[in-house]
């Protein structure tokens, strides 16, 4: 039985139109090219999908890549493959259909393009059929790397790193356990639940859920461009998990902690100060430029969590203790490790996790806090305070109204989430009810 390798390899050599025939319902997609942005490191491949006879839906064949791949130039490349992509319209609306027997139809053709060369004694019979057209599926790298290209266009950059580090810690532990599997369409659901498995073990279930979160967001753009048939990762079930818990501080060791700082260092105190007082969160304080700061209306604009760019006062308790900006260059940042405003070149993460590792050495360590207190634990302490100090002059409802406003949460429900997680909403003594 002929193979579409056959076929198309026939057509770009020979090249001749096919008479036209329109399918009555279309059983097949429009064959596409893909060229990896242009990357000729990578392969480049002609792919197209047929509707399966048994399922009715339309499968992912095997990508087209020939010669292809051989060719040193994009140009080169682009014109092998747009011939193959023509042939192949060409033999789709033919009635080639890869899940039949074609050899009467592959015949009939040739007996066409036969009849149309007399005059070339050279005619190319079935069983002289040229060069195979090489036809592969995606390595397991190749549909990830697809993959992650399409997604990363969506992600922040913090996302992105995080995205492809699992990724690539995957693609290790695949290569290294199951060196047989070779492509994606190889990858079976039990290798990705070993993964997990593993994932677990070594970590955490909170970890164990991201991971798979990100695999199978990867999953579904192979999924949704026809490189796999079925994103199976959606049905490997979630592990229940108890979230990290942040403690409040209590308002003696806010104060001792504030007054040690202040000998010792003073740049940490104020980095807490803004997350004190701004109710900012850590990673939020240092994406923070000079330009951020506004003087002279006293306010701040900043990536949140929530929106790509918020708006905050600066109170006068944090305006009070700020250095003079006035002279300093608009785009460093208000923290670095040497001193206040100042250039630093690296990750927002890693800034984060710079001033986390500060602040277990200068605080932490000193007060014998356990991990269940850090820099986000001033933020929970501050919010506290204000909430309970507002519900003593005004009802709850009132009192959360406000709030909002400062610690920018988008809505009631969650705020008033959070205020339950960190147990900043009481109630009051209930001792009479229980005489």
């Amino acid at each position: 039985m002929p193979n579409l390798n056959e076929y198309l390899t026939f057509e770009h050599e020979s090249e001749h139109v096919l008479e036209p025939y329109l399918l009555v319902k279309k059983n097949f997609s429009t064959p596409k090219i893909y060229n990896a942005n242009g990357d000729i490191k990578k392969r480049w491949y002609v792919y197209f999908s047929f509707r399966n006879p048994e399922t009715g839906k339309l499968q992912r064949m095997k990508n087209v890549y020939g010669i292809a791949n051989k060719c040193k130039t994009k140009e080169d490349r682009m014109y092998v493959l747009s011939s193959y992509r023509k042939n192949l319209v060409k033999l789709l609306k033919e009635g080639f259909n890869p899940f039949e027997d074609n050899t009467e139809l592959y015949k009939t053709k040739l007996l066409k393009e036969k009849s149309c060369s007399d005059k070339n004694k050279d005619v190319i019979k079935v069983e002289e059929a040229t060069t195979v057209v090489e036809e592969e599926k995606m390595t397991i790298r190749e549909a990830f790397e697809f993959g992650l290209s399409r997604k990363e266009k969506i992600l922040s950059a913090t996302t992105k790193r995080a995205y492809a580090n699992r990724i690539k810690n995957f693609i290790a532990w695949a290569e290294d356990r199951y060196e047989h599997v070779k492509t994606i369409d190889q990858l079976e659901k039990k290798v990705l639940i070993n993964y997990l498995n593993e994932v677990l073990d070594k970590t955490s279930a909170r970890n164990r859920n991201n991971t798979r979160i990100d695999l199978s967001s990867v999953f579904q753009v192979l999924e949704d461009n026809e490189i796999i048939a079925l994103n199976f990762i959606k049905k490997i079930p979630v592990l229940k998990t108890v979230p990290k818990r942040n403690k409040t501080y209590t308002h003696d060791l806010q104060q001792e902690i504030y007054t040690h700082l202040e000998t010792h260092d003073p740049i940490l105190l104020l980095y807490i100060k803004f997350i004190s007082y701004g109710f900012l969160r850590p990673i939020e304080v240092c994406r923070l430029k000079i330009k951020d700061i506004d003087l002279k209306n006293r306010t701040m604009q900043f990536k949140a969590k929530n929106s790509p760019l918020k708006t905050k006062i600066i109170p006068d308790i944090l305006f009070d203790v700020l250095p003079d900006m006035s002279n300093m260059d608009k785009e460093v940042y208000l923290f670095s490790p040497e001193k206040f405003g100042d250039s630093w070149v690296t990750s927002e993460g890693n800034k984060r996790d710079y001033f986390s590792k500060r602040f277990k050495k200068v605080v932490k360590d000193k007060f014998n806090l356990d991990k269940n207190h850090g820099l986000y634990s001033f933020r929970h302490t501050f919010i506290t305070k204000l909430y309970r100090k507002m519900v003593k002059e005004s009802s709850p409802f009132e009192a959360k109204s406000r709030l909002m406003l400062i610690t920018g949460h988008t809505d009631m429900i969650a705020l008033e989430k959070y205020l339950r997680d960190i147990d900043a909403e009481l109630p009051q003594d209930y001792s009479e009810l229980l005489k």
